[in-house]
């Protein structure tokens, strides 16, 4: 079944991609919870009336994307924690502290857009994350995990 999708849907598509998803799917997930439409002929030419009269705002997000992309490049990340023997970390390092000390750095990203390598950081070291800024900027965060003085 063809549906054009409202909003992002994690390992589905982005918003406004016309995507080929299972009937049960798109009837009961998709469709009742707001993500999509059917692909009907008329929702389709709506959607390239829509995506015409969006492609100067995108170009503006882009921008803006590649900017907090080109911050982010030179930015030497080092997260402090608490450490016990053996490099172990009392807890652990998510997206979500990741998310925190980028933004204290200035770069406003949500803990959804952010993925590490391995899920979680539970020893020190150096570690890398990939931060999707927007479906065409993604950046790959290379930070370092310290024991805290």
């Amino acid at each position: 079944m063809k549906v054009i999708l409202k909003q992002d849907v994690e390992h589905v598509g982005f918003a406004e991609d016309v995507v080929t998803v299972k009937n049960g799917y798109a009837r009961n997930f998709l469709i009742p919870k707001g993500y999509a439409i059917l692909a009907t002929p008329s929702a389709l030419k709506v959607r390239e009336e829509n995506l015409k009269q969006r492609a100067f705002k995108e170009r503006k997000i882009v921008e803006e994307a590649q900017a907090q992309e080109e911050k982010l490049r030179t930015l030497d990340l080092k997260i402090a924690a608490k450490a016990g023997a053996g490099d172990k970390l009392f807890g652990s390092i998510t997206s979500a502290d990741l998310s925190e000390v980028l933004e204290k750095e200035g770069i406003t990203i949500d803990k959804k857009y952010i993925a590490i390598a391995g899920g979680v950081v539970k020893r020190l070291g150096q570690y890398d994350a990939t931060i999707r800024f927007h479906r065409d900027v993604v950046a790959t965060l290379t930070f370092d995990v310290v024991a805290e003085a």
